[in-house]
């Protein structure tokens, strides 16, 4: 089995089980009352299950759990199993973090679904969640010599792209697609610099979000809930992370800055979104509808076409990322 069709699997995969599990979760919302109800700022006229996050998580779980049993079991080709034995063996702590930090993250969204957590609460699980992923070894270190400052950098850097992604998730498809094309990209660029394990990891965390999208644009039937833009922002965060941008074999420096090219949609609309709120006077954490896909309805777009654009954009910054770094 060659790589190209691994990567192809460990992105095919996760998509379909993430489907398959939506009418199963969809059912689950029904009977315990998990919607987003029509409102204020609201599109849709009816209840839309909030199940999203559940669906995209029991993809990435069941394909991680099938994929190790394969590894321990038996594997079509030796070497490959034997770079993946190794990778897994590296990187065996920063994995678990990993998946447990997802399912945490995922039950404060869950949690502040059903219950609307009060905003310190919800932040403050936030905190303590980027934290201990950082205390597992899944930090910024590079051209970082201090290591509390490490761990300020990397606490900083998930509750950014985090809560971006919780800002963003405000129109059909957009927080979801933004997702997949950032892990693609990462995926790519893992891809290129030959780290199989990250690279298979980057493409199945994309592959589950992309099994979730046709529910979620145009028509969403099914949204991501803060459950889903919260383990969005989370995974999204880490995978940047984890790729090795500089290295003696690729000793480009600035392509450090790969994740800020790659992530540029986010942060620039959570920066703009904070500015204003602050000049305002208003809460940062109290919703509006100053994001930029708001600002380009404003401009005549419909949100599918604001939603398609802004893809765009993020796809073709994605692009010069992966260019960057060939």
């Amino acid at each position: 089995m060659k790589m190209p069709i691994l990567y192809f699997l460990a992105f095919i995969v996760p998509a379909m089980m993430t489907a398959v599990s939506v009418p199963i979760w969809r059912q689950w919302c029904k009977n315990t009352g998990l919607y987003d109800e029509p409102g204020h700022r609201k599109i849709h006229s009816e209840p839309i299950a909030l199940a999203g996050g559940l669906s995209v998580m029991t993809g990435i779980i069941i394909t991680i759990a099938f994929s190790y049993l394969a590894l321990l079991i038996k594997f079509p080709d030796l070497t490959i199993a034997e770079q993946f034995h190794y990778g897994f063996g590296k990187r065996f702590d920063q994995l678990v973090a990993i998946l447990c930090g997802s399912l945490a993250i995922l039950v404060i969204g869950w949690l502040d679904d059903k219950n609307e957590l009060k905003p310190a609460t919800k932040f403050a699980g936030q905190i303590i969640v980027a934290l201990a992923t950082a205390l597992a070894g899944v930090r910024i270190t590079l051209f970082v010599e201090s290591q509390i400052f490490s761990y300020i950098v990397t606490v900083l850097w998930i509750l950014t792209i985090v809560n971006a992604m919780n800002f963003l998730d405000n129109m059909n498809g957009l927080c979801t697609g933004l997702f997949v094309i950032g892990a693609a990209t990462f995926g790519a660029i893992a891809t290129i610099r030959e780290q199989y394990l990250v690279a298979s990891f980057c493409w199945l965390v994309a592959g589950a979000f992309a099994g979730f999208l046709p529910f979620n644009y145009p028509k969403a039937t099914m949204f991501l809930g803060d459950a889903g833009s919260h383990l969005a922002g989370y995974l999204l965060a880490v995978i940047a992370i984890l790729p090795h941008f500089y290295s003696e074999k690729h000793p480009v420096q600035w392509a450090v800055i790969t994740p800020l090219i790659v992530l540029a949609v986010q942060l620039f609309d959570i920066t703009q979104v904070v500015i204003r709120r602050i000049i305002n006077k208003k809460p940062v954490y109290i919703g509006d509808t100053n994001h930029i896909s708001h600002e380009l309805v404003k401009k005549g777009f419909r949100n599918t076409s604001a939603v398609a654009l802004i893809w765009g954009v993020s796809g073709i910054l994605s692009i010069i990322a992966v260019f960057i770094n060939r």
